[in-house]
């Protein structure tokens, strides 16, 4: 025990900065995680460079920078509560959602599941049908799940070719596949308030690109009017992309931990 104090005492105070500097950089790390995807990250961004000035300043004993930066800061972070108060929503909610012991597809059964998708989604584009299926990653879909008719079947490109025939009651909602098997059909997903999005995207897209805001979800959409499958993963969509290179991008973003 006494050697234990003896060295609390000779190394803690040496060290104590580099571990506070540790705390610190770890703590705006996850914050910009937490805001990944979302317009609100560039925010995020000043504010952070706004902290490190501010240290620099005090540091420096720049007392009439030190009070500018002050009255900034505190006017900059107010603001951004307000403004970005959706993003900060959308964050929470991935935040609540995450969990350590998320299920995981085995690689060779990714493989055979996104040849299936692919087949199905294959055959509805040229049919100028539109398709919306969403691959659960780490964050649980169980509330979009719930939203929709439980299926519980396997992965295979007739039923997905069945759900997604119009006149279907459930061709319209989104189709969730969670643990390597069709969960449910007819799901609702929440549509992006993204209003720099181009038009010429429907509400299949507007809804997997709400969907990959609030969750890491990887969501496959079909353009009944373009023709084309495309699929969206954190805000961001790929798009013109040839068959091989989709499902490879696919595979490797759920192999991805985060």
């Amino acid at each position: 025990m006494q050697s234990l104090v003896i060295f609390v005492t000779t190394w803690w105070g040496p060290s104590k900065p580099f571990v506070e500097i540790a705390i610190l950089w770890f703590v705006i790390y996850e914050i910009l995680l937490f805001f990944e995807g979302t317009r609100a990250i560039q925010v995020v961004r000043g504010i952070v460079i706004l902290l490190v000035a501010f240290f620099l300043f005090q540091k420096l004993s720049l007392g009439t920078l030190d009070w500018l930066l002050r009255k900034l800061f505190a006017v900059s972070v107010l603001a951004a509560l307000v403004i970005f108060h959706p993003e900060i929503r959308q964050g929470l909610a991935r935040l609540g959602q995450r969990h350590p012991f998320a299920a995981s597809f085995r690689e060779e059964e990714l493989e055979v599941i996104l040849k299936e998708i692919y087949k199905a989604l294959d055959t509805l584009a040229k049919h100028k049908i539109g398709a919306l299926i969403a691959i659960e990653k780490n964050d649980p879909l169980s509330a979009f799940v719930q939203t929709g008719v439980a299926v519980d079947a396997r992965v295979c490109a007739e039923l997905l070719q069945a759900v997604f025939t119009p006149n279907n009651p459930l061709h319209d909602g989104g189709v969730v596949i969670t643990n390597s098997r069709i969960a449910a059909a007819g799901c609702l997903f929440p549509l992006t308030q993204n209003q720099d999005l181009s038009r010429i995207f429907g509400m299949r897209h507007r809804a997997a690109l709400g969907l990959s805001e609030e969750t890491d979800a990887i969501i496959i959409v079909v353009s009944e009017e373009r023709q084309d499958i495309s699929f969206v993963y954190k805000g961001k969509l790929y798009k013109d992309l040839s068959q091989q290179d989709l499902l490879f991008r696919i595979k490797e973003l759920m192999k991805m931990k985060s």
